[in-house]
């Protein structure tokens, strides 16, 4: 986390990028936060590609508590987010073009 101490060993933002150009971002835990085992992992899938982003909410959305439904948001993308059955936190952002810059 580019810090000294307790948490020089934790990661801040760990980015992958998948095939179909999804990016995936995780963190670990800082210090401050309550560490809840199973639940300490966030997932967050986000891209433009509106409709399998979707799809991926509504599959991870059953028998989860969805603690913001999928929707457009103030920044102009849509995003959610829920805790699956498997008590694993998602975050999902779709980006839309008012939101993306213009080239």
């Amino acid at each position: 986390m580019g810090v000294e101490g307790a948490g020089a060993d934790k990661v801040l933002h760990g980015m992958l990028k998948t095939p179909s150009g999804f990016t995936l971002m995780a963190s670990d835990t800082p210090e401050q936060m309550e560490h809840t085992p199973g639940g300490s992992i966030t997932i967050s899938p986000s891209g433009d590609d509106a409709d399998d982003l979707r799809g991926w909410f509504a599959a991870l959305s059953e028998g989860a508590d969805v603690t913001l439904p999928l929707a457009v948001q103030r920044w102009g993308d849509e995003f959610g987010m829920l805790t699956d059955s498997f008590g694993t936190n998602w975050m999902v952002n779709i980006a839309t073009s008012q939101a993306r810059p213009q080239a």
